[in-house]
């Protein structure tokens, strides 16, 4: 049996602070307040460590979501934050960085509860992306600015030429389960700092923390109706925002499927859109490496998070020669990533994030032992309490396999040999995806080489998944459409508008 499952749960209480938010009233955050849903229906929220219910949240109608487009649009036609000062918008979102800031523990131990990953990775990585995402962005509303420029083919006479830069407008923000508050942030930061107004959608298996912020948002000064929080179905409140007429940009962070069909409902109105979608990451390991090194980066890309993350390293190509003391030095690495209940001072991998997210993973590997793969590593679920699948390695695979064509979103990797960079740059890109790799070698050259035949928007050399907030973040391919985070991401949220005068 594994030690997880000696573990009681009930050790980990949750914290005052936890079990306020966990108790508070489902509502929907709409016009700087919490209203009720014109029909009171709720969703169950779920501690997947355990799999009981903790809370509940409103299930937004379409009405719901209605009321929320026409407070965005109210605010942004009357110009309540796109019409201050730049450096006024930039010094509220400063103190509402300072304000999730001053609230880290809290916001960590909610998204453990909330979506199971480890409370202690969450203090580290989640929230203080959430802290940065913000304060980076909000460096911009004062910075983004328009240019002049000479005429060059205006008939005579004299002209002055200019651009300027507009807040998009309305935006609909639908975000992740995986990283439930850091992508909120994400999307939220740029739009803020461009003036636009925002309809905020989390997931409906993690919107606590979302609800959490919408408090800090009101707190910090955004006034009422910039930002709205709405809790609900994808197929229902998530669709309506999509097809809303008075929404003109969408920005979707999720499956390949879903951004498909979001941006095939959004080319109705014409909406810009922005998709971070799926991934099929592969993590390649060349025959110069130092295995010691090499080994447990591989297994943390894959294992980090539990798998679930866009970018995770699912597909490992290691050249013959070393792939044996690799996968013994992933495998080795199997009782530091055993699942433990995220409020665990000890854990590094926590359960999925549900039981449906469970039943998916598991049914792919049985479905790669069934084509035929084997097992290195894992392949189980240690515990009948809650959403736990092992660390998992599975060798003896082919390109035609499902567990090797689609993405898993678990901590489930597949591994594979090659024998010439040729070969191996082939079957990186044999994917629908082109998200992200990394490639582990000591060669400059060899780097050099692959990455610029790999197909993906970001490329790692010797690390993976290391995230930077001034870096355009985004996939080629099935992967999405446009980028997010640095310059790049407050762009997606601005027109430029030409100005011609005859003097």
């Amino acid at each position: 049996m594994n030690e997880m499952t000696t573990l009681s749960y009930q050790q980990h209480a949750y914290s005052a602070a936890a079990q306020k938010s966990l108790s508070r009233k489902p509502a929907l955050f709409i016009n700087g307040e919490w209203v009720a849903s014109s029909h009171g229906e709720l969703i169950d929220v779920e501690d997947p460590s355990s799999g009981k219910v903790v809370s509940q949240i409103v299930d937004a109608s379409v009405a719901d979501t209605d009321r929320a487009v026409a407070a965005a649009r109210a605010a942004f036609d009357d110009g309540r934050w796109s019409g201050l000062p730049p450096i006024a918008r930039e010094k509220i979102m400063l103190r509402l960085a300072d304000l999730i800031e001053a609230h880290a523990e809290e916001f960590a131990e909610l998204e453990a509860i909330d979506n199971g990953k480890p409370k202690t990775m969450a203090g580290a990585i989640d929230v203080p992306g959430a802290v940065s995402h913000i304060r980076y962005m909000a460096g911009f509303a004062a910075k983004v600015g328009g240019e002049t420029t000479p005429p060059y083919t205006l008939p005579a006479g004299a002209f002055f030429t200019y651009t300027v830069k507009e807040p998009v407008g309305v935006c609909a923000q639908i975000v992740p389960w995986n990283f439930p508050l850091l992508m909120a942030c994400l999307k939220v930061g740029p739009a803020l700092a461009a003036g636009c107004t925002i309809i905020l959608k989390p997931a409906e298996q993690t919107s606590l923390t979302a609800l959490r912020l919408a408090d800090l948002i009101a707190e910090a000064g955004i006034p009422a109706g910039v930002v709205n929080v709405i809790t609900g179905y994808g197929h229902v409140s998530g669709d309506r925002l999509v097809k809303h007429p008075d929404v003109d940009k969408v920005a979707f962070t999720g499956s390949t499927e879903i951004g498909k069909l979001i941006n095939k409902n959004a080319t109705d109105t014409l909406k810009h859109v922005t998709l971070e979608l799926g991934g099929k990451s592969p993590v390649v390991v060349m025959p110069d490496v130092d295995v010691a090194e090499a080994a447990p980066g591989a297994a943390g890309a894959i294992f980090f998070n539990s798998g679930q993350v866009c970018v995770a390293g699912s597909r490992l190509y290691a050249h013959r020669s070393v792939f044996d003391q690799v996968v013994e030095g992933i495998a080795n690495t199997a009782s530091f990533w055993a699942p433990r209940p995220s409020l665990d001072p000890a854990a590094h991998m926590g359960p999925l994030v549900s039981q449906e997210q469970f039943d998916r993973v598991m049914g792919y590997i049985e479905a790669g032992k069934r084509d035929g793969a084997s097992v290195a590593m894992g392949g189980d679920a240690p515990s009948a309490d809650g959403y736990y699948v092992n660390p998992t390695m599975l060798v003896n695979v082919n390109p035609q396999m499902s567990v090797v064509r689609e993405e898993i979103f678990g901590p489930v990797v597949v591994a594979q040999r090659f024998d010439d960079l040729d070969e191996v740059v082939k079957e990186a890109n044999n994917t629908q995806f082109g998200l992200a790799a990394s490639v582990w070698t000591k060669d400059a050259s060899t780097l050099h080489k692959l990455a610029s035949r790999i197909k993906a928007g970001t490329v790692w050399a010797n690390c993976h998944a290391m995230i930077d907030v001034a870096l355009p973040f985004g996939g080629y391919k099935e992967s999405g459409v446009g980028r997010e985070q640095g310059r790049a991401g407050i762009e997606a949220y601005l027109e430029t508008k030409s100005v011609i005068m005859k003097l």
